[in-house]
């Protein structure tokens, strides 16, 4: 007799940041796997752009707005997708930003807006959702972690610190959950391509990569795509209950060397 009854076979789900990037992927990934999605954003007709495209491959999904600065655009967002999809079962937290700049070089309250959306605002959607979940014994929250955060990088002034709390807010929870039957995950990217970097000074983007390499963070050219941690995340979700993958660092394999001539 199995320990736990197994997932359902259509979880409801929610992903943040989702109008591109890892979270566009992510969503789309979820619905791949046969689950509803609910695609949160500020960018909301990019979002619907992301849905129409599930929708058009036959699955569910429906594009919503979402400010993860803001406690009742969280609570709106988590009642509207409740209300079309069913309980959330899966909460992928996949909001943020990045402002590259030394941390003694940035104002104060872009660093807080910073911590803002990589940190307190994924504590909002955990608040809103994760309640429930408890009190049904079972579901998924997987948030998207950073390999800044056991090797920290210079030039991320607020992000580093950011998802450092975020890393450690998921493994307080995982042991706070524990014995709940909900699952809480990190899936860590190493360096991977994503919007993250649209309207970056290129000035301040290039001696912060100038910096990565004097440090030894750029080994080689290769990064992620979007699709390789969405990939990871519906690996996370769909292992079976009484299984638990805490945390997978995503990490981009290097060229293939040149071989001598034979």
């Amino acid at each position: 007799m199995p320990r736990f009854a197994p997932h359902p076979e259509k979880r409801p789900s929610i992903v943040t940041g989702a109008s591109s990037g890892i979270g566009a992927a992510t969503a789309i990934a979820l619905a791949e796997a046969g689950h509803p999605v609910a695609l949160g954003a500020r960018r909301v007709a990019k979002s619907e752009e992301v849905a129409a495209r599930i929708r058009a491959a036959g699955g569910e999904a429906l594009a919503l707005p979402l400010d993860v600065g803001d406690n009742d655009s969280v609570r709106k967002f988590v009642a509207a997708a409740t209300e079309a999809l069913g309980p959330v079962e899966i909460l992928v937290s996949s909001a943020g930003g990045l402002t590259p700049s030394p941390i003694h070089e940035l104002d104060t309250d872009q660093f807080a807006e910073q911590v803002g959306v990589n940190l307190i605002g994924a504590h909002r959607l955990v608040s809103a959702v994760v309640p429930d979940m408890v009190a049904r014994r079972r579901g998924d929250v997987v948030f998207i972690g950073s390999d800044v955060v056991p090797a920290p990088r210079p030039g991320m002034a607020a992000y580093v610190p950011a998802k450092a709390g975020l890393e450690a807010m998921a493994h307080a929870m995982r042991m706070e959950l524990e014995g709940t039957g909900v699952r809480a995950s990190i899936v860590r990217p190493g360096p991977t391509v994503s919007d993250l970097a649209a309207g970056w000074d290129q000035q301040a983007t290039l001696t912060m990569l100038e910096n990565w390499k004097q440090w030894g963070f750029a080994r080689h050219p290769y990064f992620l795509r979007a699709s390789d941690i969405a990939a990871a995340v519906a690996t996370v979700v769909s292992a079976p209950r009484g299984v638990h993958l805490t945390l997978v660092e995503v990490q981009p394999e290097a060229p293939l060397r040149e071989t001598p001539d034979a």
